[in-house]
């Protein structure tokens, strides 16, 4: 029996709110954003060959504490890029870990009801809710109601079986959007289960229900087609819930996570201390002014930009490191940032209002170099160097910075070590590519040209820990290095382009088309020739001075993209600039530093504006989140201030789309940033009521506090 629409509504709207809980800033959080597809071709760039799905948001709407453990979401598609994808329309589980980058989506579970054969259940999004903390899903096929919430390392189920008869729970371990290679399952006494599953590492579970199991059926344990199911007692009256504590050490620890952050707590204690941690959060930044959906995408991109990096480290302080060791610390341990994205901006935003998980998110990366050798990398580039030393001149010290720093030179000057090709790069102050004959788009060589740029910037920002620690030799060799970027400029093309092991430019040469390791990684020639964060004057020099690089900037934004050239991931086109993927998301600013801030003003306001909710449900994003990068530039550009060059300590201002923004910095200071006039061309920038020179203002703002006014026509 199906319950009428009405009664659906009335579910939706006692699902959506918190009795007796403010929601200020979570109410303006759409945790659906960036789960629908991106089709229109005249964004993209090309039109999507028959049977793809564009890499736009890649996010996932279900239930997270900041940078928790725990990532408590439906699944629609195993190997998709979150597990849920908005035009599906059906749950296959729901999952206990993610991050939106075809990993992880751990530990299935799936409440069912005479299921036959069938796992899987129908479901519409007009029976669907979320909020931050919240999850809510009606399953057509078995006629249950799914309510989910979480805490920092455990998950909490609440089941409203229409049935009382035959009611069961599918733990469907032998899937995940990474290979599963074992998984084992137990019952652990009258209405507890526990078990793990096995990928590249273990994932262990400890789940009690509040009603007593009949029976723990296996098929195939440990097998790739064998899944469990717990049959509940028939006859029970009320909802079924099911707590599950998750550990990546042991079912002690999954059980010990448990007990100690939900133990006796309702759902309604739990999303209602959810809802709380979020508002708590988000009430960092408050605006006036801007449209409704300018808030929306604000709230919603600040909230996307705090789940990841996720806490690995228990309650009792257990973690498995680098070694796979189980080791315990004082600080808490997290997964590595995904630095080649996060870098740019998200790990800057993250020291801003959450410094103490970044203090422990750059002990945890000094534990893998302490265990490895090396700071990680992830990806591409030695970025972890900028997210360091950015954090670390940005006034978060209590954690071992010389250790750290020893390491980081370890990363910048050891061969066969954390930077590929870095002997070639110290040599010749380059890093070459193979003579390839017809290289197409997913050629596989060192992109020489993006390894160079990124080194020549991860030096910089090494060299500036050298220059506050007094290290006088090392600054100099890594200034002098940090120049490398200028060896890969062709004046005869007026590009970033690749060279052969003996210095000659490749050829043939096409700027236009993308690689995604050929050359460059993940762009073309356009897209990686005005990086240099850290050297703009030297890049403006090579295009001859501001009007040469005024000249090739515009050409950047105009010149028209090829749409036969289809690279996944180099989509959402502005001429050639891509905002869809991460290695030119500086450009836009760039004609700042030839005095012509209005014209990034009218191209941050044509992204800000057109290409974030967008889509037939305006849920789409333009390109993929990347734990937040996308959502984090959103945040920064919303409100005018913008890390350019992530190392150093300043922001370059832009216009914002709120009249007023209150920024209630971790040192308990205010930041106020005003813009009494509607246009939206930056004529002067006061500082706490002085005009400053330049388009920067310094990062003391955020830890003494102060006015930004914009002065605008």
């Amino acid at each position: 029996m199906k319950l009428p629409k009405t009664l659906y509504g009335f579910l939706m709207i006692l699902t959506a709110s918190v009795p007796g809980q403010s929601q200020q800033y979570t109410k303006y959080v759409n945790t659906f954003i960036g789960t629908a597809p991106l089709t229109d071709p005249k964004i993209l760039g090309y039109k999507l060959p028959e049977g793809w799905r564009s890499w736009a948001g890649l996010t996932f709407p279900g239930s997270s504490l900041p940078n928790a453990m725990v990532q408590l979401s439906p699944m629609t598609e195993y190997g998709s890029g979150a597990g849920y994808e908005y035009e599906d329309d059906v749950i296959l589980g729901f999952t206990h870990t993610n991050k939106g980058h075809w990993n992880l989506c751990n530990i299935p579970v799936l409440p069912l009801s005479n299921p036959g054969g069938k796992f899987g259940s129908k479901f519409s999004h007009q029976k669907e809710s979320a909020a931050p903390g919240f999850y809510q899903v009606y399953l057509d096929d078995y006629h249950v109601n799914v309510s989910l919430t979480s805490t920092l390392r455990a998950g909490y189920h609440r089941y409203e079986y229409q049935n009382s008869k035959d009611r069961q729970i599918l733990f469907d371990l032998a899937k995940a959007n990474n290979k599963i290679s074992d998984w084992r399952m137990e019952q652990a006494g009258d209405n507890a289960v526990q078990g793990f599953q096995q990928t590249g590492e273990k994932i262990y579970f400890y789940a009690v229900l509040n009603t007593p199991v009949q029976k723990l059926e296996k098929k195939e344990e440990g097998a790739a087609s064998g899944y469990a199911i717990v049959h509940l007692a028939d006859g029970g009256k009320g909802p079924v819930e099911l707590k599950i504590g998750i550990s990546f050490v042991s079912t002690a620890n999954a059980k010990e996570n448990l007990e100690k952050e939900i133990g006796g707590k309702t759902f309604e204690n739990v999303r209602a201390e959810a809802t709380c941690t979020w508002e708590t959060l988000l009430a960092s930044v408050q605006v006036k002014g801007g449209t409704e959906k300018q808030k929306q995408m604000l709230y919603s991109s600040l909230y996307r930009s705090f789940l990841w990096p996720a806490l690995r480290s228990d309650v009792n302080g257990a973690f498995t490191d680098a070694k796979k060791n189980v080791a315990k610390s004082d600080f808490r341990y997290y997964t590595e940032p995904s630095l080649w994205d996060t870098y740019r901006n998200k790990d800057v935003l993250l020291g801003l209002i959450s410094p103490d998980v970044t203090r422990d998110v750059i002990k945890s990366m000094k534990d893998v170099g302490d265990k490895t050798g090396f700071i990680p990398t992830f990806f591409h580039g030695d970025h972890g160097s900028s997210s360091i030393a950015g954090a670390y001149l940005r006034g978060i010290k209590d954690f071992d910075i010389k250790g750290t720093y020893e390491i980081l030179l370890k990363n910048a000057n050891t061969p066969d070590g954390a930077r590929p090709y870095i002997a070639e790069y110290i040599q010749k102050g380059y890093i070459s590519d193979p003579d390839v004959p017809n290289p197409h788009v997913e050629t596989k060589a060192r992109a020489g040209v993006s390894k160079t740029l990124e080194y020549s910037y991860d030096d910089y920002s090494v060299a500036q820990l050298a220059k506050s620690l007094g290290d006088t030799a090392n600054y100099r060799v890594l200034m002098a290095r940090s120049g490398n970027y200028k060896n890969m400029f062709d004046a005869s093309t007026r590009f970033m382009r690749g060279r052969l092991e003996n210095g000659d430019w490749i050829k043939p040469f096409n700027p236009q088309y993308p690689y995604y390791e050929y050359m460059y990684r993940e762009a073309n020639a356009w897209q990686m020739s005005f990086f240099a964060p850290h050297d703009m004057p030297g890049l403006i020099a090579l295009y001859g001075g501001p009007k040469g690089f005024e000249s090739k900037l515009d050409s950047l934004f105009t010149v028209p993209w090829n749409p036969s050239y289809i690279a996944r991931n180099v989509e959402t086109m502005i001429g050639q600039y891509c905002h869809g993927n991460q290695p030119d998301h500086e450009a836009p600013f760039a004609y700042h530093f030839i005095g012509k801030p209005e014209k990034s003003q009218k191209i941050l306001d044509h992204i800000l504006n057109n290409l974030y909710g967008i889509g037939d449900e305006g849920l789409a994003l333009c390109g993929m989140d990347d734990a937040g990068e996308m959502s984090a530039w959103y945040v920064f550009s919303a409100l005018g201030l913008y890390p350019f060059s992530a190392t150093d300590p300043e922001y370059i201002v832009t216009v914002p789309l709120f009249d007023e923004v209150k920024w209630k910095t971790s040192s308990g200071k205010m930041l106020t940033i005003k813009k009494p006039a509607k246009g939206r061309n930056l004529t002067a920038i006061k500082v706490n009521g002085q005009q400053t020179k330049g388009y920067f203002v310094p990062h003391s703002l955020f830890t003494d506090g102060g006015e930004i006014e914009m002065v605008t026509r």
